[in-house]
């Protein structure tokens, strides 16, 4: 069988390389700046050659090592994850709010780390480019080394120039067997000859109706499970699983979560007096104020007919010794929809008050299990310890919110080989789009 080699840049723990990996294609070199991340990913690929360390500082090394893993062989696939906190609106609302009070420049620098990811790639010219990242990088603009600012996309389509074929693609993960409602910009080039074809007659797209799965609800996904509660001793199905545990939960927030309905907000519960349980109680909207969304701080904390603490979240201020709302916005303590696939998982989802990150029916956050489930990390062979001890869950939970599935690295990487594969019984001709043929690749 043929031999296809990988570099992987950017790695975290490896969880989207599984994709990769399950596709037969070696890892050959992996990057990654945090320590435990790689660790993790020692662990599980332990017959890649890791880097430790800054990406500016060691790509020359990675491009050694590549090339003389590769020897005479053509590298098939370089798959690459730059950070995305500074391209994500979670990022972009905190550089944004930097920026305003002086805090921080413009221009961060994390998403400039492109750069070094596309002087690797001109080097070390491998068929395929696999590039995943949030929506919000088609629209980074980065100083290059020039000094001159520009798109992020247009950096790469000027670097890889008229050898390669592809672009960016905004897909939801949920259409590819994924259980979540996950958006990601995946931007591939190839200058296999195959590819570019296949690019020409699909629109100059890689995703076609024929890769589409039906959805995947939540409740197809981990109906099955168990049922727990944050409530001690209800809070872990060891017995199941040693993974299907979730954190215990403080009274009161389990008062707020257990009074609300599924698909809605804490934020918005209803009086639970039983002498009176009105339903007239103004709703949690989040308001515009100075050019951004806020969450609104008036919503109301009492019963407007009998006067009831409402249970929605509060706390009691330090300062003043009254009652509160706590600040959030309207995503913010609501219960997942179990019809639909769940919400985008964030390293925050172990958190009730992250958005859109509680159970349809049970009191509590998602278990890991359920995770590794809902991000198809389940599907593959893949240990979460380092030095024989489990990660905690903090780590784990990082980890996971960081990750791309699995499953759609696996099915764009299938599909690569596929076009590959096609090249040793066709000549390597492009059709140019105009019924002519172009020069081999």
């Amino acid at each position: 069988m043929k031999t296809r080699n990988a570099v992987s840049l950017f790695s975290s723990a490896g969880i989207g390389e599984l994709g990769v990996k399950a596709n037969n294609i070696k890892i050959v070199a992996s990057s990654e700046l945090l320590a435990d991340r790689h660790k993790l990913y020692q662990t599980n690929f332990p017959d890649t050659k890791c880097f430790l360390g800054d990406i500016w500082s060691r790509k020359e090394e990675i491009v050694e090592f590549a090339k003389q893993a590769n020897g005479n062989d053509e590298l098939f696939l370089v798959y690459a994850t730059p950070p995305c906190q500074g391209m994500s609106s979670n990022g972009r609302g905190r550089l944004s709010h930097g920026v305003r009070t002086g805090n921080r420049s413009p221009i961060d620098e994390r998403n400039r780390l492109i750069i070094p990811t596309m002087d690797i790639i001109k080097q070390l010219r491998p068929r395929w480019v696999l590039l995943e990242n949030v929506p919000g990088m088609r629209n980074t603009v980065i100083e290059d080394n020039d000094g001159v600012d520009i798109n992020i996309m247009d950096h790469i389509e000027q670097v890889l120039g008229e050898d390669y074929v592809g672009k960016g693609e905004v897909v939801c993960c949920s259409n590819y067997g994924v259980p979540q409602l996950r958006k990601r910009l995946i931007t591939i080039y190839t200058r296999d000859a195959a590819g570019i074809n296949y690019f020409r007659r699909n629109g100059n797209s890689f995703f076609s109706t024929e890769d589409r799965m039906p959805l995947i609800t939540l409740k197809e996904a981990v109906g099955h499970l168990p049922p727990l509660e944050a409530k001690r001793g209800f809070e872990a199905a060891p017995e199941y699983s040693h993974l299907h545990r979730v954190p215990i939960l403080k009274d009161e927030k389990y008062w707020w979560i257990a009074n609300t309905p599924e698909g809605n907000t804490a934020y918005n519960n209803q009086c639970c007096n039983p002498r009176c349980m009105s339903q007239r109680n103004p709703l949690h909207t989040d308001v515009f104020e100075d050019n951004r969304w806020q969450s609104n701080k008036k919503t109301p904390l009492y019963c407007v007919d009998c006067g009831e603490l409402l249970p929605r979240p509060s706390l009691i201020d330090k300062t003043t010794g009254e009652r509160r709302l706590i600040k959030g916005f309207h995503s913010a303590y609501r219960r997942i929809v179990w019809d639909e696939p769940a919400r985008a998982l964030t390293k925050n989802y172990i958190y009730e008050a992250s958005d859109n990150k509680i159970h349809p029916n049970q009191n509590r956050v998602l278990s890991m299990l359920e995770a590794l489930i809902v991000q198809t990390v389940e599907k593959f062979d893949y240990s979460f310890e380092i030095d024989g001890k489990h990660i905690s869950t903090k780590l784990f939970a990082e980890i996971i919110g960081e990750s791309v599935p699995p499953t759609l690295i696996e099915m764009l990487c299938r599909k690569f080989i596929k076009l590959d594969e096609n090249n040793k019984t066709k000549k390597s001709e492009i059709d140019n789009g105009e019924g002519q043929l172009a020069l081999p690749i």
